[in-house]
């Protein structure tokens, strides 16, 4: 069995989710990481008996990386990201992966020039209150779908802004659609298939920053099926992220980790462990488990050994981050945006 060498870009505190997942993987070891901050790349390395660097590009030249794990602020994961396939590497992406949906389709052309992977991290839908979820409407349980909701309110405060001078930009952050939301604009793509129109409105109610920090949205999905999405920085103290499927057989409500309810026909409710997602970070981003992590970069390891696409690709990130601009687009023009034909 091959060994995997992982490097890893950026030691802020997602990284420690891919540290922790990585340490628990047979097939995988950290090879080398990188951050700019001297003090902070050397205790990380010592910690994970790894090689060290505050320049990237160093880590991209080593032999030993086959891997990389992108966890640096979003505005950055397009340059990087670019830098890591051109170097023949795999790349494993925290969301978002880019900030325009531009960027990500010239990841997309290198990646496949290159012959190389890539996996956007959106660990949520290994959660097995989604897996069951997904299986019960892909096996035709609900019947057709009608309606699709999710609602994300979680809550940060003005000192989370200011902790960083790029929170809370549009070019390098993102607002509460693209930085907290997009884990259940994701779900609701993979549940429900392409967007076909959008309409949505944003607005910034109780931070000092440019983006916004709520987002609201209906969707018409291709499949005749509609979706509403809300996502939102500014709900005290923060609930957990909730996920509702209305089918025309029955109904399934999630909030955070829990099956609030089931009504499916021909498919039991399934029983949960305790604990059993991360329920998204809803006041501290901090608060999740690394196992959904881990069972992400299981599943691209296995991708790679047997030469298959992996379960969430950039063609999915993209398809995210898409949906996101036609939402922005919207509140800006005031109009309903048409997404038909947009390679999604």
């Amino acid at each position: 069995m091959k060994k995997w060498g992982f490097g890893l870009i950026g030691c802020g505190s997602i990284a420690d989710f891919h540290f922790n997942a990585i340490q628990q993987l047979e097939q995988a070891v950290t090879v080398m990481i990188s951050d700019r901050k001297e003090k902070r790349a050397r205790e990380i390395a010592e910690r994970e008996q790894a090689e060290w660097t505050t320049d990237y590009r160093e880590l991209l030249k080593h032999e030993g990386v086959d891997i990389v794990c992108v966890t640096t602020s979003s505005g950055s994961h397009y340059e990087i990201g670019k830098q890591v396939l051109l170097a023949g590497k795999h790349l494993v992406v925290e969301k978002p992966i880019t900030m325009a949906s531009r960027e990500a389709d010239e990841l997309i052309a290198i990646a496949a020039e290159q012959g190389k992977t890539i996996s956007v991290i959106s660990q949520r839908r290994f959660e097995p209150q989604h897996q069951a979820a997904y299986r019960a409407l892909h096996e035709g349980h609900l019947g057709r779908l009608l309606l699709a909701e999710i609602s994300a309110p979680f809550y940060r405060t003005q000192d989370y802004y200011d902790s960083a001078d790029w929170r809370g930009t549009l070019l390098q952050d993102g607002g509460a659609l693209m930085n907290q939301g997009i884990h259940s604009i994701d779900l609701l793509l993979w549940l429900c298939g392409k967007a076909k129109t959008v309409y949505g409105k944003t607005a910034t109610q109780t931070h000092q920053m440019e983006a916004e920090d709520l987002g609201l949205s209906i969707v018409e999905f291709e499949n005749g099926a509609f979706g509403t999405i809300m996502a939102s920085t500014s709900i005290i103290p923060g609930f957990a992220p909730s996920l509702h499927l209305f089918g025309e057989k029955g109904s399934i409500k999630i909030v955070g980790t829990d099956i609030t309810h089931w009504e499916v026909p021909g498919m039991e409710q399934p029983q949960l462990a305790a604990g059993s997602g991360t329920g998204g970070g809803v006041s501290d981003p901090k608060s999740i488990s690394y196992e959904f992590h881990k069972l992400q970069l299981a599943d691209v390891l296995d991708a790679l050994e047997h030469n298959r696409p992996v379960a969430i690709s950039a063609r999915d990130g993209r398809r995210a981050v898409r949906l996101i601009e036609a939402i922005y687009e919207s509140a800006r023009t005031g109009s309903q945006v048409n997404l038909e034909g947009d390679e999604q």
